[in-house]
């Protein structure tokens, strides 16, 4: 049987995605009682990381334990990944050892590459493109908290870059509106806005991308390898700082979430995370809870 990959949102379809959120919630809620459940017992997961990580490496490697099964992590400078050898031929050796590979890398055409000649499922732990398995979390903790997605209204303010992509496919996939807010120069793709245009609205400040939202979402100002474009990024994204004064404008219930890590005094003010209305913490374990949930779509179901 071939396997089934996980690379965007759009590799499961809405009901598969709407059941996946349920099961973390579950997931969630055992994991919380102490449950033990082991459906990966005997599983082992292949980590490849070529872009450092906290949150990606200890929930992957905390759900595959929890699950009953093991991971092994994977470096450019442990492994021939990193000395050149084809990703081709990696895939076709790792996926013969393995039973999942996730992958967190620069160039998304590598985890194309590497699902092409892959015999198990490949999961995209974050690419330059997309970020698939932070929506995950991202959805599930709207979910939990506030209930059905269809129908609202969220808010990207920021790079229109991996993050807000997802975010796109997230809107096509729940049914929920995307309003858009990015300096001139920093928007998403024109042909991934143009393709999902009913669900996406691209707006010209942060004022108006807040107004009314049940959710305003951002992140960092400076991905990993732009480094050279802080100070230029920070002048241009200057007017785009997620405050309390600014959470006001959405509705009275909305929520703000950042995928962490956050630089204070940049992309969100210094008190944003102590407002209440932030729930980057529910966010972040989620990763875990929602993770669990895919590895089980994938590898049980």
């Amino acid at each position: 049987m071939t396997a089934r990959h996980f690379l965007t949102l759009l590799d499961l379809e809405s009901h598969e995605l709407k059941s996946l959120l349920v099961r973390a919630v579950e997931l969630k809620r055992m994991h919380h009682e102490r449950v033990l459940y082991e459906p990966l017992k005997g599983r082992v997961m292949g980590m490849i990381f070529e872009k450092s990580s906290t949150r990606t490496r200890v929930s992957f490697e905390a759900g595959m334990a929890q699950f009953g099964g093991h991971a092994i992590f994977l470096s450019p400078r442990d492994t021939q990944l990193g000395r050149g050898e084809p990703i081709e031929d990696s895939a076709r050796v790792i996926s013969r050892m393995c039973d999942v590979v996730m992958i967190r890398t620069f160039e998304h055409a590598i985890v194309e590459r590497f699902a092409a000649w892959s015999r198990v499922p490949v999961i995209n732990a974050l690419t330059d493109a997309h970020h698939p398995c932070q929506l995950l979390a991202d959805l599930q903790t709207y979910f939990e908290l506030r209930g059905e997605l269809a129908g609202k209204t969220f808010a990207w303010i920021g790079d229109g870059n991996n993050m807000c992509n997802s975010y796109i496919h997230a809107a096509h996939r729940f049914d929920f509106q995307l309003k858009i807010a990015c300096p001139y120069g920093f928007e998403p793709d024109p042909a991934l806005l143009t393709r999902f245009q009913a669900h996406v609205e691209l707006v010209k400040t942060a004022e108006e991308a807040a107004r009314d939202a049940d959710l305003i979402a951002t992140d960092v100002w400076t991905s990993m390898g732009q480094e050279n474009e802080t100070s230029v990024r920070k002048r241009r994204f200057s007017a785009y700082q997620i405050s309390p004064r600014l959470m006001d404008l959405a509705r009275p219930d909305a929520l703000f979430m950042h995928c962490l890590p956050a630089h204070r005094g940049e992309e969100i003010s210094d008190d944003m995370l102590d407002d209440p209305r932030a729930v980057v913490w529910d966010e972040a374990e989620n990763r875990l809870h929602a993770q669990k949930a895919l590895l089980e779509l994938l590898l049980v179901s």
